[in-house]
């Protein structure tokens, strides 16, 4: 058991949709919460990343800073995607080993299943096929992370984990209508329709697809139970292991908003794979299960994006 209390915490990515949420859940624990913007450290700098590793030595580090975005950032831009992923798990795992940091915990992404493997996604099943296509350099990437937990734990004698959510969101998401994830874009998109009197919303794919979602805050619990208890070297799913169709998602999000039109299907854009559903039996195993239902927080994830919307204005 790794007592948080007392230990300093190096969160990496702290203003984004998992980080804030981890330093919601870390104000009650009795601990020092580290933060670092990209104005202060690039994660992406190997010599930047060393430095601050060794000058502020946390206890662990949890790495939830990632370039992220939905399908169509992934295909505009996989570069990006691959480099920008890849680079910032290389030097926050190989920096705090450098700085002697025994433990750390690295988030995967539900993205690195290959396809056409058995429902629902067991981790055993990672890295045992290709990638899907739409975001397959982003998958690698995290893949890496993965893997260097892995071998660094079984190396050099570190307690570096990992774990693999699914589809997140709640608040500090991007409400992104081209890039973003599904939820914040079709939130976006559906209080912009109301609000200008459109009778149709346009919802890319045919709506069929299939995918698991859940709350950031109930993520966050999961990884700190994670920290403290887990010591296998496998990765670990984190969700709810409950899907439901992007078709039914959009119509949530419409009763949420308030937008009374049609959806509208536009099948030009790829769906992605057909499910992506998990098995979340090893972490409820650990006594984790996801509190926040669905609808409750659709209703909470659109409060933040009305207050944001407001602040900006302002």
């Amino acid at each position: 058991m790794f007592d948080l209390s007392g230990k300093r915490i190096f969160v990496a990515g702290h203003s984004g949709l998992v980080g804030s949420a981890l330093c919601r859940a870390l104000s009650d624990v009795d601990c020092t919460v580290l933060t670092a913007p990209r104005s202060v450290l690039d994660l992406r700098d190997q010599a930047s990343v060393q430095a601050w590793m060794i000058a502020h030595k946390p206890d662990a580090v949890i790495m939830a800073a990632a370039h992220v975005g939905g399908i169509g950032a992934n295909i505009a831009a996989p570069a990006t995607f691959v480099h920008d992923n890849a680079v910032m798990a290389l030097n926050v795992i190989h920096s705090a080993h450098l700085a002697n940091i025994n433990h750390l915990l690295f988030l995967g992404s539900s993205c690195m299943y290959p396809v056409d493997v058995p429902l629902p996604l067991r981790e055993e099943s990672l890295l045992s096929g290709r990638f899907e296509v739409t975001n397959a350099p982003y998958a690698l990437a995290k893949s890496l992370g993965v893997e260097m937990c892995r071998a660094y734990s079984a190396q050099y004698g570190r307690r570096y984990i990992s774990a693999v959510p699914c589809n997140l969101y709640g608040p500090q998401d991007r409400y992104d209508l081209e890039r973003g994830h599904v939820v914040p874009a079709l939130l976006a998109k559906a209080h912009l329709a109301k609000m200008s009197g459109a009778r149709e919303l346009p919802v890319w794919g045919s709506g069929t697809p299939r995918r698991e979602f859940l709350y950031s805050d109930d993520c966050a619990r999961a990884l700190l139970l994670l920290l403290r208890s887990y010591e296998g070297d496998a990765p670990v799913n984190v969700g709810t292991g409950e899907e439901i169709s992007i078709a039914n998602l959009a119509r949530m999000i419409c009763e949420v908003t308030g937008f009374k039109g049609d959806l509208v299907f536009d099948r030009s854009h790829p769906d992605g794979v057909s499910s992506k559903v998990m098995d979340v039996s090893r972490i409820h195993a650990m006594g984790w299960r996801a509190e926040i239902s669905l609808r409750d927080g659709l209703e909470r994830a659109y409060q933040d994006y009305l207050s944001r919307e407001a602040a900006h204005a302002a």
